[in-house]
């Protein structure tokens, strides 16, 4: 285990996901868009709303960038919060629970990470919080994507305890 990641999780066979089949179409161009334009520096566009991932392949050993979608930024503590859509089995979770990530790059910021886990309690509220703060146009995908949005209390807190939900900030010097 490695010290500067004290909440790391053993994989357990994906029981965490949500995302059950790999996208395809129109959905999969729109997961792709964003690290687009992060690579054509365009990024900025895209303010605090996905973050490119640099990390390395826990087998192959070469660099890799995932764009991922943050559900909650504290500017405060430069910090963004992301849900991993296949869980456990995701390879940039798997990589950077291998070897640290390399950078993150959000808005017009990037640097070098640190993560952490979220517990049950505040998965909850970052889905809450998340859901309430959607534009209308886009409620539906959550929902397409297996996302418990309604329902009782009890059944989002269940459901937001069995996402994994990471965040990551600058990894603090010294």
């Amino acid at each position: 285990m490695n010290p500067d990641q004290p909440n790391r999780r053993e994989p357990d066979s994906g029981n965490r996901a949500f995302i059950h089949t790999s996208p395809s179409g129109l959905l999969r161009f729109a997961l792709r868009l964003p690290l687009a334009l992060y690579h054509w520096r365009l990024g900025w566009l895209l303010g605090h709303r996905f973050l490119v991932l640099t990390h390395r392949g826990r087998k192959s050993g070469k660099v890799r960038q995932t764009a991922l979608e943050v559900v909650h930024y504290d500017p405060k503590r430069r910090e963004s919060v992301v849900v991993s859509g296949w869980g456990e089995r995701a390879d940039w979770y798997r990589n950077i629970q291998a070897t640290p990530a390399i950078e993150v790059a959000t808005g017009r910021e990037r640097y070098t990470p640190t993560y952490r886990i979220l517990g049950p309690e505040e998965a909850f509220e970052v889905a809450e919080e998340y859901m309430r703060h959607l534009p209308a146009f886009a409620r539906p995908l959550p929902r397409r994507l297996g996302f418990v949005v309604e329902g009782s209390e009890a059944e989002r807190r269940a459901h937001a305890a069995t996402l994994l939900m990471v965040a990551f900030r600058p990894k603090e010097n010294g």
